[in-house]
Parts: C-alpha cells; sequence; structure tokens
C-alpha cells in the first residue's frame, strides 16, 4: 500500500499558462492538490477561473505548463479515470427523464458500485423527480441533478465550477455536506469562487488569480 505520505498528489500543476489571441489569461500558475483537501481557486469575474478548470479538464489546451495525474502525465485516459467536471452548463438531455440522464451518464463516465442513481437523488433532494424531464426542471432543480451525477462519478478529483450558482442555502449546504464527504473518503476538489466560500471543516488551500489589467 502506498504511504499517503509520499503519495504524488492527486493533481500538480507546473508552469501552467493560458493566452486567447494572444492575450494572456493566467498563468503561468504552479499548484497541487493531495487526496482529502479542497483547492479553492479565487478571483474577480475575468480573472481565468473557468478557463483554468477547462484546462485541467482537457477541454481547453493549456499554451505552457504541465498537468500530472498521481504523478503521471495527465492524457486523455487519465483525465477520464480521474477527474469529474461540473461546469456553469448542466450538461444534461432534455428531453430525457432525470433517472435516464443519470444512467445516460453512468454509462459515459462509470459509477461508484456502491451508489444506484436512485439514493444519489435522495440525497439532493430530487427523489420522486425520477420520471420528470429534465426541461421540466428548475434552473436549480437541474444544478442538483448535476450534484446527483457528480456523487455517482467514481472520480477521485472533482472540478467544481461555481457550485453554489442557483443553489438556495439548502443547496449550498448540500454541496458543503458532499465536498466534505468526498474529501473524507479519500477525493478532493478544485472550487472556484469569486466570493465567500461557506466550507466545511477540511484541508484547504487557496489559489487567488489576479485580474489582467486591460489598456
Amino acid at each position: 500500500m502506498t504511504d499517503p505520505r509520499t503519495a504524488p498528489p492527486l493533481l500538480a500543476a507546473r508552469g501552467l499558462r493560458f493566452a486567447r489571441n494572444d492575450e494572456p489569461v493566467f498563468g503561468p500558475l504552479d499548484f497541487a492538490v493531495d487526496a482529502g483537501e479542497a483547492l479553492l481557486v479565487q478571483g474577480d469575474n475575468g480573472a481565468g477561473k473557468t478557463t483554468l478548470l477547462r484546462v485541467l479538464a482537457g477541454l481547453l489546451r493549456a499554451d505552457a505548463g504541465e498537468v500530472a495525474l498521481r504523478g503521471a502525465p495527465a492524457d486523455a485516459a487519465h483525465r477520464a479515470r480521474e477527474l469529474a467536471y461540473l461546469g456553469h452548463l448542466p450538461g444534461l438531455k432534455a428531453d430525457l427523464s432525470v433517472v435516464e440522464n443519470l444512467e445516460f451518464l453512468c454509462g459515459l463516465q462509470g459509477r461508484r458500485p456502491s451508489v444506484a442513481p436512485g439514493g444519489a437523488l435522495a440525497i439532493v433532494g430530487l427523489g420522486g423527480f425520477e420520471d420528470a424531464l429534465a426541461r421540466q426542471l428548475s434552473a436549480g432543480q437541474k444544478k442538483r441533478l448535476s450534484l446527483a451525477r457528480l456523487w455517482l462519478s467514481p472520480a477521485p478529483l472533482w472540478l467544481l465550477d461555481e457550485p453554489y450558482a442557483n443553489l438556495d442555502l439548502d443547496g449550498i449546504e448540500l454541496v458543503n455536506r458532499m465536498v466534505q464527504a468526498h474529501l473524507d473518503d479519500g477525493g478532493a476538489a478544485l472550487v472556484t469562487t469569486h466570493g465567500a466560500y461557506a466550507a466545511p471543516p477540511v484541508r484547504t488551500r487557496l489559489l487567488q488569480l489576479p485580474r489582467r489589467a486591460t489598456a
């Protein structure tokens, strides 16, 4: 068994940089996330928080730098196995039911063996909505459905882009409980926020992205 004191971080970035139309968006950045901790990525609108998570998820290509997952280069296969990404858009099939959406996504991304779609829906407060079409849900309910999909994912590292958006106070507490449980189980999370983060009692690092000066 690997000693957790000497194991490589779940994710490490070195010299990571991204530019758009030759204008720097962020970087170079150096940071790491270990099992059992959260990295809070803070910054004003336009600082590059969403872009950073999309680069880490493999949706955008960095201009420079390296990303490693458990000490190995973060190629597509490693990212598919190690990362679960929750973006601004819910990523749902509008004409599939709530439970059909979860089953479809589990078919693509895998599922924790100990968790069933119905159990995940109960955890996020969508019990009884199994047969509702995704397009019939409110914005907050769609976010909760995305959180249920996240809870089903076997990936150890969560990339959460503004996870509190469209949630009420109960939803905010739900996100905190989920993050805490995930970290207690040996996972890790990157969480973007431009405001205060009502963090659960977990190990936390902070990555502050400065806003780029404009002409």
